[in-house]
């Protein structure tokens, strides 16, 4: 039970980096197209 609840706790900070990474790459890559148009990210 130790280890189910060992697993269950560590695994909120990897699945947050993971949001937190895709979230990251979406925004550079909007932010790099919007450069290439010449236009505001806002």
């Amino acid at each position: 039970m130790t280890t189910f609840f060992t697993l269950y706790v560590l695994i909120w900070p990897a699945l947050t980096l993971g949001v937190l990474i895709v979230i990251c790459r979406a925004v550079l890559r909007d932010r790099r197209e919007a450069r290439r148009q010449r236009k505001q990210l806002v």
